[in-house]
């Protein structure tokens, strides 16, 4: 509302320019690599290792030689290390070559339960002959189909009789007998359809009471049955149960199955575990058209049951706010341009899932399922409804993944966890299509990337991480921790794999530790990332990223039982020297994260991992915050907006000890008129990080008594 001012007189007015735009939220790792169950090759936000669990899984058997067993992959083990410390972690499963969900049919007849059919054969395959009438007997009522001639207009329809044009001839005759029967076959209890040469009647309800309905010529033998009589009793029918719906695990791979079908004891599954899932359909109730799913755990018993989603009051019908696909949702998220440098996350469906297990495909409906009055428009509907039941799910293949598997410290080039990635089809190209996906930063927010199992000096790996450093560079705002040696390996090996490499976008740690696996109940040795994500999350939780995650107050990785090898100081010097960062091991204090280097050869803040993160962190947020500045106005609003946002956050940055000092430029000393004809607006941010004490030199000074201490 604009203010009216006319006489002389102070007023005061305000400006808020302290507002932050929605949408700076927070922001975690991403970690790729094999789980146990899950969405292949979609990247998944999980905030808790509960979560987590629930939808990647922990621990499985796996089922021959040296690793018979229970095992988990490095990339939960590294994912419950994040998870201590942050709720933020991007989950992207690797799965090569063919893989898919599991499915599973929920039925509105039960096996065995049928519809009654019969047929009856047209003299002449639909010849000139034309009966006078067809009449159909149900439950002692006649209903009568007489035939009519359209040239005087057919007579309307009165109680149990019903006129059909007889057309050119009996072919269009019995074409209009059919679809007049399927108007009213609630009424007359009987579908037909016109087949060559016959007449085919199908009772419109299940059960032995379709036995019962007649059909019969009403003179002449236009219309005979097998026997030349024409008349039939309708009967059979299928056998097989009808699908209502179907459910598809959202979930990829072979574990997913019940491969040996049916139930033991108690309502057990054959092939139930606590990774796979089974469903059952209770509360159905026809005068509403509703009834209830829950999704149930794999391993529950009847008498324990385990929901792990409840979905009540569904229905068929597509015009209620319940409809099951609205509901659960019918999307499928499918890998596209595999094997590409540019791959993407196509969606199929029209309604997003809201189920973490299962999506639904809808083979029935019951559309208007009740009137305005509430009652029931078409009793036929009532059929479609998913008879009490539960099952399983089939269906699904394991991704390539290579048995025996090679786990911990047996990983070898060729088979790391059960991928080769040295083969595009068994695990190179899942790799690689998982890095190119979280290279598109509008989609995927991202600051630390972790890649457990792949050791840069195999063959095979190194490929894969030269492909994550790129991918943090191009996108400037991602770290990624990669792993150099496999285990058994020696300071000389690990040395040579940094030296091979420049970048302020990674950093690597060695030895491997061993760690106690709580899932698989035993101890397993792990590469460094796995641990250093955590370090990671903690010193960002205590702290923030411009500190060093290293040293006894942020660095300690109190999950380590102990190091693959106790480095000496000179050890450390060497590996430090090349920035490779070491993980001590110190009395009463375990093993530490001990350097934060970076990659890069050239000395500069950068090649200390506080202050790439920092700068991580400032472009993080100021390119969150100030995306909304977009196709605003070039002005100096705009600009002062810019700057509204910018420094208060560097000085709460200052004061927290990220910076010495900042300065930021965003006036007409860099917009020009020039520089606003191109429709850009350009800013100006000078920084001075705060460097860390890496090094503590103390003099002990001995003097001669007597002597006076130095001011």
């Amino acid at each position: 509302m604009a203010e009216k001012i006319v006489s002389p007189g102070v007023f005061t007015r305000e400006r808020d320019l302290s507002f932050l735009p929605a949408g700076v939220q927070n922001i975690g790792a991403a970690i790729v690599g094999p789980t146990v169950k899950g969405p292949g090759l979609v990247p998944t936000v999980v905030s808790t290792f509960a979560e987590y669990r629930q939808l990647f899984g922990d621990s499985f058997e796996s089922g021959s030689g040296a690793s018979l067993g229970y095992h988990s992959y490095l990339t939960s083990l590294a994912a419950e290390e994040y998870l201590r410390h942050h709720d933020t972690l991007t989950v992207v499963r690797v799965l090569a070559g063919s893989y898919s969900g599991a499915t599973s049919n929920v039925n509105y007849t039960a096996a065995g339960t049928v519809r009654a059919t019969g047929s009856i054969a047209i003299i002449g395959a639909y010849g000139t002959t034309v009966d006078d009438e067809f009449r159909i007997i149900n439950d002692g009522t006649t209903y009568r189909f007489v035939a009519s001639n359209p040239l005087g207009g057919l007579p309307a329809d009165s109680g149990t009789i019903y006129y059909v044009s007889t057309g050119s001839n009996a072919t269009t005759y019995v074409a209009n007998l059919t679809a007049k029967i399927n108007t009213i076959s609630s009424t007359v209890g009987v579908i037909a359809n016109a087949a060559a040469g016959t007449l085919q009647l199908t009772a419109s309800a299940f059960g032995t009471s379709g036995n019962a309905i007649t059909a019969t010529s009403g003179s002449g033998d236009s219309f005979v049955d097998a026997y030349g009589v024409g008349s039939l009793a309708i009967q059979g029918g299928i056998s097989s149960a009808d699908i209502s719906f179907t459910l598809n695990t959202i979930s990829d791979g072979a574990i997913l199955n019940n491969t040996a079908g049916g139930e033991g004891t108690n309502n057990i599954l054959v092939d139930g575990t606590k990774d796979n899932f089974r469903w059952e359909i209770a509360n159905r109730n026809t005068s509403r058209g509703t009834f209830s799913l829950y999704i149930r755990a794999g391993s529950d018993t009847i008498k324990r049951k385990n929901l792990l989603e409840t979905w009540n009051n569904l229905s068929l019908d597509p015009n209620s706010t319940n409809y099951i696909a609205k509901r659960i949702g019918d999307s499928k998220l499918n890998l596209r341009g595999s094997g590409t440098t540019d791959p993407y996350i196509q969606a199929s469906g029209s309604y997003l899932n809201k189920s973490k297990y299962v999506s639904v495909s809808v083979n029935k409906t019951t559309l208007n399922y009740l009137n305005e009055n509430g009652a029931i428009r078409d009793a036929s509907a009532t059929q479609y409804l998913p008879i009490a039941s539960s099952g399983s799910f089939a269906g699904g293949a394991d991704g390539n993944i290579q048995h025996p598997q090679n786990f911990n410290d047996a990983i070898s080039a060729t088979n790391t966890q059960g991928y080769n990635v040295a083969n595009n089809t068994q695990g190179k190209y899942a790799y690689e299509d998982a890095i190119n996906l979280l290279g598109n930063q509008d989609e995927y927010d991202i600051n630390l990337l972790l890649l457990p199992g792949i050791c840069s000096t195999l063959a095979g790996h190194s490929s894969i991480a030269a492909g994550a450093i790129q991918m943090c560079e191009d996108r400037g705002d991602c770290f990624a921790i990669i792993d150099p040696v496999a285990f058994g390996s020696t300071i000389t090996d690990a040395v040579s794999e940094a030296e091979a490499r420049d970048t302020n976008y990674a950093a690597i740690y060695w030895p491997w530790i061993q760690v106690s696996d709580n899932y698989s109940s035993k101890n397993v040795w792990v590469p460094a990332s796995v641990a250093m994500g955590g370090v990671y999350a903690f010193n960002d939780k205590v702290s923030a990223e411009w500190f060093a995650p290293a040293g006894l107050n942020r660095g300690g990785i109190d999950r380590a039982i102990q190091p693959e090898r106790k480095l000496t100081h000179g050890n450390r010097d060497t590996l430090y020297d090349s920035n490779v960062n070491p993980l001590a091991t110190f009395p009463n204090s375990g093993v530490v994260a001990f350097g934060q280097k970076t990659l890069q050869k050239k000395a500069s803040a950068l090649d200390r991992v506080n202050v790439r993160r920092l700068l991580i962190a400032a472009k993080k947020f100021i390119a969150s915050a100030t995306r909304y500045l977009v196709f605003e106005q070039n002005t100096s609003e705009t600009r002062n907006r810019f700057l509204s946002i910018v420094n208060p956050y560097l000085e709460s940055v200052q004061q927290r000890q990220g910076l010495f000092a900042f300065k930021v430029v965003m006036d007409d000393s860099n917009n020009t008129p020039d520089v606003i004809d191109r429709n850009e607006m350009v800013g100006q941010l000078f920084l001075q990080p705060t460097r860390t004490a890496e090094f503590i030199i103390i003099d002990f000074n001995v003097l001669p008594t007597g002597a006076a201490f130095p001011e």
